[in-house]
């Protein structure tokens, strides 16, 4: 008799184990489903320039920008655009995001990415100071026209 209730709890066990596997496994794919679907719809992270840093876009200059293309050490073509931004106003700038836009032979955007020129690594920027920055791409489109892209400022944070 104990010998069959093992028997019967043995032949239960491996459907159970298969089942919290399957589980496991649909619960796995699911949530890295979601993430990848959500890093590549993501809600745009525009935020608008406020009134003030409107007003003061005139007083940010970038200066000696300039675009190159290497090799990186993998074989891949990396794009890189280089330059300085001056603070010619009288405020202190914790942080300036460009939009660096890139378009096709026809005029449409290819690619539109968010990047920091000034603040966060690379300090704040003081009134009347001037800051290099780097900005490399390592995977863009095909279908990049190859001309500098255009640089908008997309936001500024005051010190």
């Amino acid at each position: 008799m104990a010998d069959k209730k093992l028997l019967l709890i043995e032949e239960k066990k491996p459907p159970v184990l298969i089942a919290a596997v399957l589980a496991v496994l649909v619960l796995g794919g699911g949530l890295f489903w979601w993430l990848d679907y959500q890093s590549r719809h993501r809600v745009s992270e525009a935020v608008a320039l406020t009134p003030e840093a409107k007003g003061y876009v005139k007083n940010l200059a970038l200066s000696e920008v300039q675009m190159q293309a290497n090799e990186s050490y993998l074989k891949q073509a990396v794009v890189e655009i280089e330059g300085k931004i001056t603070n010619n106003g009288d405020r202190v700038v914790k942080l300036v995001e460009i939009y660096c836009i890139f378009y096709d032979p026809y005029g449409q955007v290819v690619l539109r990415e968010r990047m920091a020129i000034a603040g966060r690594k690379m300090g704040d920027l003081a009134p009347g100071g001037t800051k290099s920055f780097r900005l490399p791409f390592d995977s863009l489109p095909e279908s990049w026209n190859k001309q500098m892209p255009q640089l908008v400022i997309a936001q500024i944070l005051f010190g």
